[in-house]
């Protein structure tokens, strides 16, 4: 372990080094997402379509659970080294580790017991439900793997390791890309064959991060002995990791509550919001790549006191979020349509589609200013208002705004729905941080105080 890039490397190197690795990261989960649907989408079928578009958010379900673990864990565990506490970061991860296993079991048997409740919650229609439920049915078996596999894609960035984070999330989607015609389409297994890649494709990352416990030179252990939950180990994990996993769970009922109003207006809707929100992924999974990049170096800032750097990390991160997400609207907005026409060539689907994508690039140059923020305060430990701020974007904000827009506005309220609810979350962002501002000059005037009396 190396703490050169969090204690010498200046705030530009140091952002590049650790978040360079994560945004492609991103990427790589971007076309993990996407090989799914695309691959799908070649059956031609767009009731398959639709049955991928309607589990995503189950799906997204088990992210949540493996960010309670891996984003608690990578804060705490960045806090911890830069206050010096080496023994107890010990604790912390292998607290993550053993604490995911648990929590995939638990979520595998509330997968394939809960399956009927499941599909009728997603807004299943006789077309697509035998297709949902086949695709939940084997992500349901390999949850456990799906858990282990999130939380330790960040786990290990609390170190600093963002590369290792980089290289476990590309073999998982390098094998998941690989896996997916062959079975989608060369072993016409349809929806069940992309969720068996997908599985193995967490199987081989998950093998990869054993792999690195054992082999690589770390200061985080999976050791039975470093296991405890005490010392406020849990509630330092969950106090940060129950937020940000807030987030994932209501991604996942917003998409579950939107995909029931588009069911309204038919399959197509359903399908090509789907695709629309597959592709718009790559403008926002970037831009989170970058603020949950950055986020140990914050975090450990915070912890040795150097606050100066930590702002100054904050602002170089968001000045590059706008600029890159600019630059991705605007290429999405030329080129809306052969975006949409990658995934499926049906022509209702594309013609929503393209109507859908360029309504949700309308949040894209500044939504990334907000995951700063978000990742700022949870590397900070800042509980409540990363609870706050993880609430708004696709909850106290979003179902509002979806409820007044359908009412009024019908199917076009709804596509307009989630870039409305991005500006005002984004509002709610700077609110927040303007209170945390206040705190964090007092907490530097008692650092200089400490200073001065030593």
């Amino acid at each position: 372990m190396d703490n050169k890039v969090f204690e010498s490397y200046p705030v530009p190197k140091a952002v590049a080094t650790l978040a360079l690795p994560t945004v492609l990261s991103m990427l790589v989960t971007i076309f993990y997402n996407m090989a799914d649907t695309f691959f799908v989408g070649q059956t031609g079928d767009p009731n398959q379509v639709a049955a991928v578009s309607l589990t995503t958010p189950v799906f997204m379900l088990l992210m949540a659970v493996g960010n309670i673990f891996g984003i608690g864990g990578c804060s705490y565990i960045s806090r911890m080294l830069g206050e010096g506490e080496m023994e107890k970061v010990k604790k912390i991860s292998s607290f993550c580790f053993y604490g995911s296993i648990i929590a995939g079991v638990i979520m595998m048997i509330v997968f394939l017991g809960g399956m009927p409740v499941i599909l009728k919650l997603i807004g299943c229609s006789p077309n697509t439900e035998e297709y949902a439920r086949s695709y939940l049915t084997y992500i349901g078996l390999g949850a456990v793997f799906v858990v282990i596999s999130m939380a330790f894609n960040n786990v290990v960035r609390g170190e600093g390791a963002a590369k290792v984070s980089m290289i476990g999330m590309m073999i998982g989607t390098i094998v998941n890309i690989v896996l997916d015609p062959v079975m989608i389409l060369g072993m016409n297994m349809g929806v069940a064959g992309a969720a068996i890649a997908t599985i193995i494709g967490n199987i081989c990352t998950v093998v990869f991060y054993l792999f690195f416990f054992a082999k690589m030179k770390t200061g985080l252990s999976i050791s039975p002995k470093h296991f405890t939950a005490k010392e406020k180990i849990l509630s330092g994990v969950f106090a940060i990791g129950i937020p940000a996993s807030i987030n994932n769970i209501l991604m996942s009922t917003a998409n579950i509550i939107l995909n029931n109003f588009l069911a309204s207006y038919g399959d197509i809707p359903v399908a090509a919001m789907g695709v629309a929100m597959k592709a718009n992924m790559l403008v926002i999974l970037v831009q989170i790549g970058l603020g949950s990049g950055v986020a140990p170096l914050i975090g450990y800032c915070y912890g040795a006191g150097n606050l100066e750097k930590m702002k100054k990390t904050m602002k170089f991160s968001m000045a590059c979020n706008v600029i890159m997400g600019t630059v991705l609207s605007l290429l999405y907005l030329l080129f809306t349509e052969p975006i949409i026409q990658a995934f499926i060539n049906d022509g209702s689907v594309v013609a929503h589609g393209v109507r859908m994508l360029r309504v949700l690039m309308i949040s894209g140059p500044v939504i990334g200013i907000m995951f700063v923020f978000m990742f700022g305060f949870q590397a900070m430990g800042k509980a409540i208002p990363s609870l706050i701020l993880s609430l708004s974007r696709q909850g106290l904000v979003f179902f509002p705004v979806l409820l007044v827009t359908n009412y009024l506005f019908g199917l076009e309220g709804i596509i307009f729905a989630q870039p409305v609810a991005d500006l005002a979350s984004l509002g709610v962002s700077f609110l927040l941080f303007i209170k945390i501002a206040k705190e964090l000059k007092e907490r530097e005037k008692e650092l200089e105080l400490q200073k001065a009396e030593a």
